[in-house]
């Protein structure tokens, strides 16, 4: 993605490059992506027209095609490219005003593409949860890598170990417990780590009924120090998964407990002196919390605070906006003047009005995820008629999803018209990504600037 970096992120990447001493962070390269331009498109790839002609994903955006005047079928997923590029900006100055970084979680969107955007604008890392995730980081040249998840099963833990043997490539997984670890210590025997190159394990904690990760302080540092006892591993840091907790008071323990947890490792030297230590969170709708918690510990070392958020890139419509703006209203953070908007549409066709205050459309649940609530619609569209989309007015909500057929309630005197076009917005950036191979970069006039290839 040709876009030109922030002066905010080419400041913050001065910043850590100029840190002093032996626990020095160091930033990734841009990643690979001329193969992936050059990657042919299947013309039956879901949301190309019909007919379209063999095209490599890099010369979608030179064929002048343009939403609104009807070149593309519907329902289309787009992101509209001028948002992105601010949310990206936006989280690279509020992590360097604040004394962070982040490792964003690729399976949000699993875009190479929007990897790149955001190793460009000062991503310490990218996150995955699979190996599957791994190896499309590994093939396009992310070179630092956060497998937030304990890998399990011999041909998963020795694939991160191959991955080792990529010149400069650096891994991080989790541990939960120590039948995990014992796995993983298996693998580093299988596979011995290249010297100085060993697979960095993060201890997590989680909560009782919650995910992954030792229910104890005390469980969790007994995995530590198994960590530090087995051959090919070291101690990279702790971490946890706080998304699942219902309040931010909730988060702020176990947020907490990662905080404690390294103060204890360091107090036990259980640390290698010439890698660095790492806390980490989740971060999607608690960054604020992240941030704060982490930032009121004072380390006897320099301690990388990574937060692993994925969500903002595109933001959305509901929860996370929801968790935005409670972060607005709270937090002592530093925030960008700026602010997170949501990027990311899907747009469909008026199909049908069969009753007065029932409109259907063409997009359902093979299209857009629904798991965080329903599409909102945001704007409408006349083509031939009206020059730009104009707001959709008040009383129309989605009341069902088929899995090709959306329903909307409006009110009687609804300006929707068959063949109108419709715009919604969504909840949960993941599960629409998802649900989509390509999907199209546009610029405020809905022109297709870029195909971005996903690999879900």
């Amino acid at each position: 993605m040709s876009i030109p970096p922030c002066q905010s992120s080419l400041s913050r990447q001065a910043a850590i490059v100029e840190m002093a001493g032996p626990h020095k962070m160091t930033m990734i390269p841009r990643l690979d992506l001329e193969q992936l331009r050059a990657l042919q498109l299947d013309p039956l790839t879901k949301g190309l027209p019909f007919g379209a002609p063999p095209l490599a994903v890099g010369a979608v955006g030179a064929q002048g095609w343009n939403v609104l005047r009807g070149d593309m079928p519907l329902p289309l997923a787009v992101i509209r490219q001028d948002v992105l590029r601010r949310n990206s900006a936006w989280m690279a100055a509020f992590t360097a005003n604040n004394d962070l970084v982040i490792a964003p979680h690729g399976k949000t969107t699993m875009s190479p593409q929007l990897f790149d955007l955001q190793v460009k604008d000062g991503a310490w890392a990218i996150t995955v949860a699979t190996v599957q995730q791994l190896s499309v980081c590994v093939r396009f040249g992310v070179k630092r890598v956060v497998i937030a998840n304990q890998p399990v099963g011999q041909g998963a833990i020795d694939a991160c170990f191959q991955a080792l043997q990529g010149e400069g490539f650096e891994l991080y997984c989790l541990a939960d417990g120590k039948a995990g670890l014992a796995m993983l210590a298996e693998g580093a025997g299988r596979n011995p780590p290249p010297a100085g190159n060993p697979l960095r394990v993060l201890v997590e904690i989680g909560f009782s009924g919650g995910r992954t990760g030792a229910r104890s302080r005390n469980e969790a540092m007994e995995i530590a120090r198994a960590v530090v006892a087995a051959d090919g591993l070291t101690l990279g840091g702790f971490e946890c998964f706080e998304g699942l907790l219902p309040t931010p008071e909730a988060a702020n323990g176990l947020i907490d407990d990662v905080a404690w947890l390294a103060q204890s490792a360091l107090s036990e030297g259980l640390f290698e002196p010439d890698q660095p230590v790492v806390v980490s969170a989740g971060g999607s709708a608690f960054f604020d919390r992240v941030g704060e918690r982490f930032n009121r510990v004072s380390f006897s070392r320099q301690v990388i605070k990574v937060l692993r958020s994925g969500c903002y890139l595109t933001h959305d419509c509901m929860a996370y906006a929801a968790a935005y703006e409670r972060i607005i209203a709270e937090t002592s953070l530093k925030l960008p003047d700026d602010r997170l908007e949501p990027a990311l549409e899907v747009w469909a066709y008026v199909q049908s009005r069969p009753e007065p205050t029932r409109t259907i459309l063409t997009m359902g649940k093979r299209d857009v995820g629904f798991d965080a609530g329903m599409p909102v619609p945001l704007r409408w569209y006349r083509p031939g008629l009206m020059e730009q989309p104009s707001p959709m007015p008040m009383g129309h909500s989605v009341v069902a999803l088929n899995d090709q057929h959306c329903h909307l309630e409006s009110a009687a005197d609804s300006p929707l018209e068959v063949g109108d076009m419709v715009a919604f917005g969504i909840g949960h950036p993941c599960t629409t990504f998802d649900k989509w191979q390509m999907l199209v970069l546009v610029d405020e006039d809905y022109q297709i600037t870029e195909a971005l290839k996903t690999f879900f």
